[in-house]
């Protein structure tokens, strides 16, 4: 017969529970009190009714959740036509607000709630037009100031936008070439010294009938004055998506690129670490389509391991998993073949603060948004907002917000 439990082990285990009782309950009220949360979506919209199609002034839509439903509400600047971009940023400790990211006309501002929207940088780049293409907030050179890098069209231009001390903000390009446009900006740590790095994905103006597009991926580190350095050298192909994250666990970012196809060929995530040769990349998964403009990092099934998303142009969402060596092939699956667009936005994020990362999906060829819940081994979709019949909308970035931002 075993031992039983002394009168001092009892009162461990009852002043234990004593302590957790209030702590669950404490928990529990913090997630049910949690500050409702919103999608940020990036947009061109246009009149299907006009002939030809007429485009409206950039959008941002807002989808916010309030614990029991979603609602859609949007504002416009008419001095662009398209949104590329909208994230959180902090320019300064305690000054949040909505930054917006420009194309035609190239401007960077800043939106608070109740105030005039703050131009941070305005841009005619002197090519045959003018965007804010993606942006990237991060403190570049330890000194506790967010620093935004910009990438730009159409004359190659990378820059970093820096907040001054005494306010205002200053602009440094790092880089320019003619008759190019850079799609995206990345910023991480592939070599693990603790400064931050930035990549960009240049390539020549696009083509979208399979021809042949050159392109590469390029390094630069501002925080160590470096300049301009091939990563991936990608020959007649190019990636107009990169993704710099830690996916494996290993404790440091890998870099990701999505190498669009050629001539009936098949898009292919190539993984890139700190010491792979430019020429090298590693094939970690081959996808049915020609284009894909959308990965996105998270933990999908609150298992503790991250997997990536890949938004296609035609072919669908795809999940990818990594196995024992994240250097060989990844295991693949089709999330939803209906799902479908030119940008195809995706967002892997916790907005509802269960520990795992629902997906978010600017269904453009549908006019919908939806949601993707994993439950009992599969991805459940629930649509949160449809457009209406008239309007052609291009969603060019999905991230999210605290509601209390939006302006």
């Amino acid at each position: 017969m075993p031992a039983l439990p002394s009168k001092e082990m009892v009162m461990r285990v009852m002043l234990k529970i004593a302590l957790l009782v209030p702590l669950l309950s404490l928990a529990g009220s913090c997630r049910s009190a949690r500050e409702p949360q919103s999608l940020l979506l990036a947009l061109a919209t246009f009149q299907k009714s006009a002939s030809p199609p007429v485009a409206n002034p950039a959008r941002l839509g807002f989808l916010t959740y309030d614990g029991e439903k979603w609602s859609y509400r949007q504002i416009e600047d008419p001095q662009s036509r398209v949104f590329h971009k909208a994230m959180v940023y902090e320019s300064s400790r305690g000054k949040r607000g909505i930054l917006t990211a420009g194309g035609t006309r190239a401007i960077l501002k800043l939106w608070r709630p109740g105030e005039t929207p703050e131009t941070i940088w305005e841009a005619d780049f002197g090519g045959n037009f003018s965007r804010m293409r993606d942006v990237e907030a991060a403190d570049l050179f330890h000194d506790g100031r967010p620093a935004l890098v910009v990438a730009t069209h159409d004359q190659g231009v990378v820059a970093i936008v820096r907040p001054r001390p005494q306010g205002g903000f200053s602009v440094q390009e790092l880089d320019r070439q003619p008759q190019t446009i850079v799609h995206e900006v990345e910023i991480g740590d592939l070599d693990g010294d603790g400064v931050l790095e930035v990549y960009a994905t240049p390539s020549r103006p696009n083509f979208l009938d399979g021809a042949p597009q050159p392109g590469e991926v390029l390094r630069y580190v501002p925080g160590r004055g470096l300049k301009r350095e091939v990563v991936a050298a990608l020959g007649s192909r190019h990636a107009k998506e990169i993704l710099c994250e830690d996916v494996d666990g290993d404790g440091r970012d890998e870099l990701y690129a999505s190498v669009e196809a050629v001539d009936g060929g098949q898009v292919e995530i190539m993984r890139y670490d700190a010491d792979t040769p430019p020429a090298e990349g590693i094939p970690v998964a081959t996808l049915e389509d020609s284009l894909c403009r959308f990965l996105t990092a998270g933990d999908v099934d609150g298992d503790g391991r991250r997997e990536l998303i890949a938004a296609t142009h035609r072919s669908g969402l795809w999940l990818l998993r990594p196995g024992k060596d994240p250097r060989s092939k990844w295991h693949v699956e089709s999330v939803d073949r209906g799902s479908s667009g030119f940008e195809h936005a995706a967002l892997l994020a916790d907005l509802d603060g269960n520990r795992t990362d629902e997906l978010y999906v600017a269904n453009d060829k549908a006019g919908e948004v939806n949601q993707y819940q994993w439950q009992d081994g599969r991805f459940k979709k629930i649509r949160l907002h449809r457009y209406p019949a008239d309007l052609s909308v291009i969603t060019w970035n999905i991230m999210p917000t605290p509601a209390s931002l939006l302006p």
